[in-house]
């Protein structure tokens, strides 16, 4: 039997205005902020370490560890940031959390700001998504209003400013770093570390920068405790978080469970692949994360199960693509999307990703012959953990992946002289009427 979904950040999603300070409040909002205010900082920093709660954006660095590295007493001023910048491929969990929830990340950010002792904090968050930027400043809003931000937060001597800040929008600037850059005015592109952000981050100050769903996180641990969030999970990945399923699956949408559920039990949920296919190929984690197969169904969905398959689980963007889809084409959209996202500050994610482009493109056309796979793999291992950020590692992976899985279909192309595949039937109409999204909610 599968687990069950355990809706936590999604609660509250398919009620009347669940976006609004009142809507969040009839959900017990802002209760945990109030019994956090009541506990020593370093209390709070301890309880997040206990708890095991691990970062939702894709490197699973353990949060309350990552407070812990900001030095007290130093006299300089602690930020925090939130990175709101999501925009790779198949991930798509921070955007409908902030638009249905934003209040719950409100309440993480004064939690957390409390712990480290920070007065002033940044959300930063993709320019593109202009309804979203709206709904946060409108939050942002209330909560100042209600006396939750500001001059001394609920009558005591904690001061904390939340700005809202919007990006150009560039893939990059979900790199931590690239994304400090970004928000003091200049070009986003990744700095050379150390020193880390938690020594000389924004401005050169000690910074903590977390992502959207580790921080929404928060206040339902400080509310609900420890053992009720190890509760699920695993002991090295417990909790909760939400699986973004997209593709041909017949009900794509976002599924709050524990970790470690696999995708045969998520599936069932979202009631399948498309009614008479199979599924061929998936990614555990968002495109930068080398794909599975259908052998892979039984993964246990936490960061120990899909590392020791050969995978990461990223940010549990979960891609679901059915045999009517060639891996060559795939693989050259994404690789497209990197080139063209690399910042172009070091030569091998440069150089790389425009050539990795220029040969698949000839493969897709049946143009390529068999010692273009050796290319390939070449300039693959040329970029992997050569280029100065993880754009170049993740530009490589889907290429390296499905290489590895579907080499034969590769050859296919160079033997037909041209793709075996037929666009249309990959489309989300080839089959009938677009089937409509749910939540777990």
């Amino acid at each position: 039997m599968a687990p069950e979904l355990t809706p936590v950040l999604s609660r509250g999603w398919l009620d009347s205005e669940p976006w609004t300070l009142a809507g969040y409040q009839r959900r017990d909002g802002y209760t945990a902020v109030k019994q956090a205010l009541r506990m020593h900082p370093d209390e709070v920093i301890q309880l997040v370490k206990d708890s095991g709660l691990r970062g939702r954006g894709g490197a699973g660095f353990p949060t309350g560890m990552k407070w812990g590295f900001i030095p007290q007493n130093d006299g300089k001023p602690h930020y925090l940031v939130v990175n709101a910048d999501e925009s790779e491929p198949g991930t798509c969990k921070d955007i409908p959390f902030m638009m249905a929830n934003p209040h719950e990340l409100v309440e993480g950010v004064i939690i957390a700001c409390y712990a480290i002792r920070a007065s002033h904090a940044f959300i930063y968050v993709r320019g593109e998504v202009l309804h979203v930027l709206r709904r946060l400043q409108a939050a942002v809003r209330e909560a100042y209003e209600a006396g939750f931000l500001g001059k001394g937060v609920l009558g005591t001597d904690f001061d904390l400013e939340l700005t809202v800040h919007g990006g150009a929008g560039a893939y990059i600037c979900g790199e931590e770093t690239a994304l400090l850059d970004s928000l003091e005015g200049k070009r986003g592109q990744p700095r050379l570390r150390p020193p880390f952000p938690a020594v000389a981050g924004l401005y050169a100050s000690p910074t903590c920068v977390n992502n959207v769903e580790s921080i929404g996180s928060v206040p339902a641990i400080v509310r609900n405790g420890v053992d009720w969030f190890r509760g699920m999970g695993s002991e090295k990945s417990p909790g909760f978080t939400l699986y973004s399923l997209s593709g041909h699956v017949k009900y794509p949408g976002q599924y709050e469970a524990p970790l470690g559920i696999t995708l045969r039990e998520l599936l069932d949920y979202a009631g399948g692949v498309r009614p008479g296919h199979r599924l061929k190929f998936w990614t555990p984690g968002g495109s930068s994360t080398p794909m599975f197969t259908e052998e892979h169904l039984d993964v246990p969905l936490d960061y120990e199960g899909v590392g020791a398959a050969g995978s990461m689980l990223g940010t549990k963007a979960l891609q679901i693509f059915d045999e009517t889809t060639c891996v060559v084409r795939a693989a050259l959209r994404w690789t497209e999307f990197y080139a063209h996202e690399s910042c172009g500050k070091c030569t091998p994610c440069r150089e790389g990703t425009y050539w990795l482009v220029q040969i698949l493109k000839r493969m897709e056309k049946g143009e390529g012959t068999e010692e273009d796979l050796g290319k390939l793999l070449d300039l693959c291992d040329n970029i992997v953990g050569k280029a100065f950020c993880a754009l170049g590692d993740g530009a490589a992976a889907p290429i390296q992946s499905s290489l590895k899985y579907f080499r034969d279909e590769y050859l296919e192309h160079f033997e037909r002289g041209g793709c075996p595949f037929d666009p249309s039937l990959s489309t989300a109409w080839a089959d009938g009427p677009l089937s409509f999204a749910r939540t777990s909610a």
